[in-house]
């Protein structure tokens, strides 16, 4: 069990939170390792082991660190990275290359060349520029690139518009135009720089419903047949994404992977037999779903202000600084009192960050033991896209990360300093 609470604290994979939090000081996060391998574990049984020629790349995005990528190897999972940061850490972790996806709308020419010379599985292309410059750049380097094109498969998906991805407005992927279409995927077909594998959607995140993934399968598998009608091609590899939903409150109702992936395998095997395609390789980039969860964040509860007749706030040492989510995109949270973990119930508290912003809200009217300052507060499910979108705003400095496991806790990010902060900051000589 993740989750305990003994001695009225609050345990976390067996180790006691507030003991973390007066060890490695507040703002914390603090992640599980048995949770993540948990998780990868359930991917394994419930796709790897259950379908052949499959694979998953987690959507390294959600928690991008060297020691999360030394996990992710050894529970034999691949990756997804789309940036030359994400890349440089895989590669600084001495992740396998065969096992590396490369996403992203815009990758630039410096991108593409580190991910051709360290010869990563598959680039995931987003536009007929982006194959124009790997074309190049293979010629030049002598090299041969593996690549997929992403397309829009111009789903609606029932999630917070700043997280879908699917539309047919959308930022990303090739859309479903013959005339803009077939003729970057003929020059893919007959580059000689170039071996073509399939195609790439991702239609968004937080998902619980999986019709939108098998309507935009459907998209997919079409795709793929009139490739082979079109050009006498059969296409090596479908990549189904991820985007699959977790648990941040008790009103998020958390599907299993099966639940998404066997209509899916159905789907495509049932379409390739009936249309006389061989069943391409399939892959799916889940990353919130590995992570998420296994993640919590501590603070410390310091200002409290009561408005009569109005509100409660409880201020925290941290706030949109390393939890940005619900400020950015009205991303809800639960949490509790690390130090009061068995106490009952008596107020109805609001807990706010230090940023210099009436957005930096973590929890809206949230139901707490008697509030004090000092209390430490745990916030739940923060594993992904807390310490991966955390910044500096109003010159807060980034919390550490802690990794426990089984009751055994190790500092795998420390504290930023200030002068961490400011070192490459510069002074003009006109200024002095």
């Amino acid at each position: 069990m993740i989750k305990e609470i003994k001695d009225n604290h609050l345990y976390w994979d067996g180790c006691d939170t507030t003991e973390l939090a007066e060890n490695y000081g507040t703002p914390l996060y603090v992640v599980s390792q048995t949770a993540i391998e948990n998780e990868c574990r359930a991917l394994q049984e419930e796709f790897i082991k259950k379908y052949e020629n499959v694979h998953v790349a987690y959507a390294s995005k959600a928690f991008n660190h060297l020691a999360m990528l030394k996990i992710i190897e050894k529970e034999g999972l691949g990756i997804d990275v789309v940036s030359g940061g994400e890349l440089y850490t895989a590669i600084c972790a001495q992740f396998p290359a065969e096992r590396i996806e490369f996403n992203g709308n815009n990758k630039s020419d410096d991108e593409l060349e580190q991910a051709i010379e360290y010869d990563v599985g598959r680039i995931i292309v987003d536009g007929s520029q982006e194959l124009d410059r790997i074309i190049e750049i293979c010629r030049t380097k002598e090299k041969k690139a593996n690549i997929l094109f992403r397309i829009t498969p111009e789903v609606d998906v029932k999630t917070h518009q700043f997280i879908s991805t699917g539309q047919k407005d959308s930022k990303f992927g090739l859309p479903l135009d013959e005339k803009l279409l077939l003729p970057i995927l003929q020059q893919a077909i007959e580059s000689s720089e170039i071996n073509f594998y399939g195609i790439h959607f991702h239609i968004g995140s937080q998902l619980f419903d999986n019709t939108t993934h098998l309507k935009a399968a459907k998209v997919a598998l079409q795709l793929a047949l009139m490739i082979k009608e079109k050009f006498n091609y059969e296409i090596k590899e479908l990549n189904y994404g991820g985007g699959f939903g977790v648990r941040y409150t008790k009103n998020d109702k958390r599907q299993s992977y099966a639940y998404f992936l066997d209509p899916l395998m159905q789907l495509t095997e049932d379409f390739c037999l009936k249309n006389g395609l061989n069943r391409p390789a399939i892959a799916i980039e889940p990353g919130r779903s590995i992570v998420a969860e296994a993640g919590i964040s501590l603070h410390t509860i310091g200002s409290i202000k009561t408005l009569p007749g109005i509100r409660k706030y409880a201020a925290i040492d941290g706030g949109m600084t390393d939890n940005i989510r619900p400020g950015l995109y009205q991303a809800t949270y639960t949490g509790m009192l690390a130090n009061k973990a068995a106490q009952p119930l008596e107020e109805t508290v609001t807990i706010s960050g230090k940023a210099c912003e009436s957005t930096d809200i973590l929890i809206k009217n949230i139901q707490l033991p008697a509030v004090t300052s000092g209390d430490i507060f745990a916030t739940f499910s923060t594993g992904a896209y807390g310490y991966a979108m955390a910044n500096n705003y109003n010159k807060i400095a980034i919390p550490a990360v802690v990794l426990v496991n089984k009751g055994q806790a190790e500092l795998i990010v420390k504290r930023q300093s200030y002068a961490q902060m400011i070192q490459n900051e510069r002074i003009p000589d006109s200024l002095k």
